[in-house]
């Protein structure tokens, strides 16, 4: 484990002080933590040398200023003797320990029965890798600190769940060439988001589609698009080059963005042409 440089092991994370939500709820745990440390009539000192961790660490976890990691909970439980109430604690952790508007879009995603997105800059997050995602937060400007990559680390892997739905919502991206060739992490993490790739484009409710640089026609100079739809007919958009950036619900204003995406998709190579143009540029990488 990690050490800080005043001497507290690294076992979580900062709570963001603008997350209310987050607030209230490692506010309500840190008090269920210290009154099962009490109960047990442990001194926070001899409870962090039980456990392993720094009381510097206990004292902010007990008093919400720190997310633990599942496992602290686990030691905490297995040392006071919870019978598994601490560890029980984890579900309410996870919602937290993810920035507010990961868990928001991790909500959205979760209720999806559709999701469209375009991608110029880089892979779509949810086809990430876990190698292609850390080399993305590692070369962030202004420089992202270890716990602040390892935090956006977690909240986009566990987007992924989304593969996993059933039924399974319908999943379409539409990715520029150039996401597929430039070497984000080096070559071997590269063939590696490449055959992530190709993977997933075996799902049946997936379709992958790569836009050539080649074309003299694109609909998607406007930058990302993202489109969700909801069960209920409800959906929710945004665009890079539309609404000022921000998320839009208006029906009308949502077409607009499936329009977009649609005409993406047409100029765009077929999902099967696409597979044989990826396994191509793997082949060269």
């Amino acid at each position: 484990m990690s050490v800080d440089r005043d001497g507290t092991e690294d076992a979580g994370w900062d709570v963001d002080p603008q997350d209310e939500q987050g607030v209230a709820v490692l506010a309500a745990l840190g008090r269920q933590l210290r009154a099962w440390r009490e109960e047990a009539g442990k001194r926070v000192a001899d409870f962090g040398t039980a456990i392993g961790y720094g009381e510097d660490l206990v004292r902010k976890v007990e008093a919400g200023k720190r997310i633990p990691r599942p496992e602290y909970l686990a030691r905490a439980d297995e040392v006071l003797g919870a019978g598994g109430k601490i560890v029980a604690m984890k579900a309410d952790m996870e919602q937290v320990r993810y920035p507010k508007k990961v868990r928001d879009l991790v909500k959205l995603e979760s209720l999806a029965v559709e999701l469209s997105a375009y991608g110029n800059h880089n892979i779509h997050g949810l086809l990430q890798t876990d190698d292609y995602a850390r080399a993305l937060f590692e070369m962030w400007q202004p420089p992202q600190t270890t716990e602040q990559v390892e935090r956006g680390m977690v909240a986009r892997m566990a987007r992924r769940s989304i593969f996993d739905r059933s039924p399974s919502p319908a999943l379409c991206f539409v990715q520029e060439e150039v996401t597929l060739r430039r070497r984000i992490g080096g070559t071997m993490v590269l063939r590696g988001q490449l055959e992530r790739l190709l993977e997933v484009a075996e799902l049946r409710h997936v379709t992958i589609q790569v836009m050539p640089t080649v074309l003299e026609e694109h609909a998607g100079m406007g930058g990302l698009i993202q489109v969700l739809k909801f069960a209920d007919g409800s959906a929710v958009g945004r665009s890079e080059g539309a609404f000022n950036g921000r998320p839009v619900f208006d029906p009308r204003q949502v077409r607009v963005l499936e329009q977009c995406h649609a005409m993406i998709r047409s100029q765009a190579l077929t999902p099967r042409e696409s597979v044989a143009f990826i396994e191509q540029v793997l082949g060269e990488t």
